[in-house]
């Protein structure tokens, strides 16, 4: 028997998962780094060679030596502006990812982790569906400022990784129907799916609905009154808005069962918060239903906020008259990414060189 494996850092941790070429899940596994360990790096990509042993720790557990691998599949990290699909783990990636070019993140090892096993076996390394994808429309890049545009920076592997889902089980199709997809994690990504591309999208980081850490679409004049009336330094001021904002800011924690919990107990500002939380996101859906002028097969909501029944309700009030929509709480990311490596290794996607897809070097 031949295997997959799938490898997802996170910042304190590493995510593993085999997979049987044949679609079995032979086993997940989540590797716990402490922060002292973390903290003797300097850089990211300098964790390489601690969390690569603790991954060949767990394969020699289990029995599984490099000759049973079939190919090596890890997360996407930050890299330059790419379309979606699957692509070949090669050195032009490898050196932007360990130059940080958009920027440092766990997920920049996952294609660094992935090639290293996979070469040792004598497979192949793939990443699929990044964060880094940009498949938006020309239309909806344009702001106000000539030759300034919007970007992409989105939960592309899980907004892909459930919409095959619910088409399986609806009988949808991937590839010719449109859907409004909306990740709600720590971060919100919620964006119109035209026939398998990602048309348009808010990056969480730069606006969209209030989060429970980001801060969201800003009045212009708040956020430059907020700017120098704080006296803020650039990198202050984005770990603020992005990190510590939105349920954060309001009730001082971005954890939404302690937000129910407080409404629960009967405290009103927590109700309007998180209410309007609600408001803004299906006020962010509408507009991706414009976008797609209507045609919308379905909408689906995942991400760690889809278990809740109390934000879920009031989502639905606001957007249920445009399409049926679909929970799909939680991540699938681990069976996207093995999934994303089955279709190539079963012919039925052909994977995409990286420096090949670069849609632009201005990030």
């Amino acid at each position: 028997m031949k295997y997959v494996l799938v490898i997802n850092p996170g910042s304190t941790s590493t995510k593993i998962a085999i997979y049987s070429t044949e679609s079995m899940e032979i086993h997940t596994e989540v590797v716990e780094h402490s922060a002292e360990e973390i903290r003797k790096y300097d850089h990211i990509a300098d964790q390489d060679a601690m969390r690569r042993e603790a991954i060949v720790s767990v394969l020699r557990e289990k029995g599984i030596r490099k000759e049973d691998l079939a190919a090596v599949v890890g997360r996407g990290g930050l890299l330059k502006p790419i379309i979606g699909g699957a692509y070949l783990v090669d050195m032009d990636m490898i050196n932007d990812l360990k130059n940080a070019v958009q920027g440092e993140h766990a997920s920049n090892l996952g294609p660094i982790l992935a090639k290293e096993i996979a070469d040792e076996a004598g497979v192949n390394a793939y990443i699929v569906d990044p964060v880094s994808c940009d498949e938006m429309d020309d239309l909806a890049r344009f702001t106000g400022l000539k030759g300034e545009e919007r970007g992409s920076l989105a939960h592309y592997l899980n907004i892909k990784g459930v919409t095959r889902k619910v088409c399986r089980e609806k009988g949808y199709d991937f590839n010719e129907d449109n859907f409004i997809v909306a990740h709600l994690g720590g971060g919100f990504s919620i964006g119109p799916l035209r026939k398998g591309k990602l048309v348009d999208v808010n990056n969480a980081n730069h606006g969209g609905p209030f989060s429970p850490e980001r801060v969201g679409t800003l009045p212009l004049g708040v956020f430059v009154k907020y700017a120098y009336d704080k006296n803020y330094e650039k990198r202050n001021l984005l770990k603020k808005f992005q990190r510590g904002s939105g349920l954060i800011s309001h009730l001082g924690t971005s954890d939404a069962r302690e937000v129910e919990r407080m409404i629960h107990d009967g405290d009103d500002y927590a109700a309007k918060v998180y209410q309007a939380m609600a408001y803004q996101i299906g006020k962010e859906i509408g507009a991706c239903a414009a976008v797609l002028k209507g045609d919308v097969k379905a909408i689906i909501i995942t991400g760690g906020l889809a278990y809740s029944s109390l934000m879920t309700g009031m989502i639905k009030e606001y957007v249920s008259f445009i399409a049926p929509v679909e929970l799909v709480p939680g991540e699938l990311e681990m069976k996207s990414l093995y999934e994303g490596a089955r279709r190539v290794l079963m012919n039925e996607e052909e994977p995409l060189r990286y420096r090949e897809e670069i849609l632009s070097e201005k990030f």
